[in-house]
C-alpha cells in the first residue's frame, strides 16, 4: 500500500469512529506499526485534518474535514450507481434530482475506462409499486431532519379515518411502500404509517421532547424485541 494511500485510508477509518479510537487499533486495522501510525496523523494534521487525541488517549476526527476521494474501483461504481438510480426512481422528486446530480459529478472527474460503468446497463433497477400519494415526502423529511411535530389525517387499511399528533423518527423505503416511523401521542407507542394511506399532514411549530437519536434507538429496539418489519404494521 502507497503513503498515499494508507492516508487516505486512515482518514475513513477515523471517519466511521464517532468516538475515540486507539492508535494501536488504528495500526492494526491499517497494518501498520505505531510509529507508522503516529506519523500518519502527524502528516494529516499538517495537510489541515483536524484530529484531537495523542498517543495513550485515543483519536477522533472532527467533522466536516474532506478530502480528495480515492480513485473508485469498477465494483464501487456499480454500487453507485445502482444505488443512486434507485433513489432517482424510489425516493421523492428532490432526493430524486439529488441522485442524478450526484451522479453527473462523479461522471465528470471518473477516468473514460470506469466512465462506462455508469451507463452500463448490467445491473438495473426494476420498476416498483407506484402508489398515488397525497403528501409529498419532503414534508415528511423535513418533519423528521427538524424534530417537529407532525398532525395527520390517517386512514388505516381497514379504510378507517384517524387523526394523530406524532413525532417522525424515520422514513422506511420498502419496495412495495414507504413508511413513516413514529411516536404516536394517541396510542402512547410507537407506530408506523403507510405514507399512501396519510391524506395530510401539518407540519407544527413544536419540537417533540425527546430527541430523535433515543427516539429512533428506543424504536430500533421495539422491532428487536418484537422481530418483526414496519411494513408489516402499517
Amino acid at each position: 500500500m502507497s503513503r498515499t494511500t494508507r492516508l487516505f485510508e486512515l482518514m475513513q477509518l477515523l471517519r466511521r469512529h464517532r468516538r475515540p479510537v486507539s492508535g494501536q487499533a488504528l495500526a492494526s486495522e491499517l497494518q501498520v506499526s505505531l510509529r507508522t501510525l503516529y506519523r500518519d496523523i502527524a502528516e494529516l494534521k499538517a495537510i489541515g485534518a483536524q484530529i484531537d487525541g495523542e498517543p495513550g488517549l485515543g483519536y477522533v476526527l472532527k467533522p466536516d474535514f474532506m478530502l480528495p476521494p480515492l480513485m473508485f474501483s469498477g465494483e464501487e461504481v456499480e454500487a453507485l450507481t445502482l444505488g443512486l438510480k434507485w433513489v432517482e426512481q424510489r425516493a421523492d422528486e428532490q432526493l430524486a434530482s439529488a441522485a442524478t446530480e450526484v451522479l453527473a459529478k462523479v461522471s465528470a472527474v471518473l477516468p473514460r475506462a470506469l466512465n462506462a460503468r455508469l451507463d452500463d446497463d448490467a445491473l438495473l433497477v426494476g420498476p416498483g409499486w407506484d402508489r398515488p400519494q397525497t403528501v409529498a415526502l419532503t414534508v415528511l423529511r423535513q418533519a423528521i431532519s427538524e424534530e417537529r411535530k407532525l398532525q395527520l389525517h390517517y386512514r388505516d387499511e381497514a379504510g378507517n379515518p384517524s387523526q394523530r399528533l406524532i413525532w417522525p423518527i424515520s422514513l422506511v423505503f420498502f419496495e412495495s411502500s414507504r413508511v413513516l416511523a413514529a411516536w404516536c401521542e394517541l396510542r402512547q407507542g410507537f407506530r408506523h404509517f403507510r405514507t399512501d394511506r396519510i391524506e395530510a399532514a401539518r407540519l407544527l411549530p413544536e419540537h417533540y421532547p425527546r430527541r430523535r437519536h433515543a427516539l429512533r434507538q428506543a424504536w430500533l429496539t421495539t422491532l428487536d424485541h418484537n422481530d418483526s418489519c414496519p411494513e408489516a404494521h402499517c
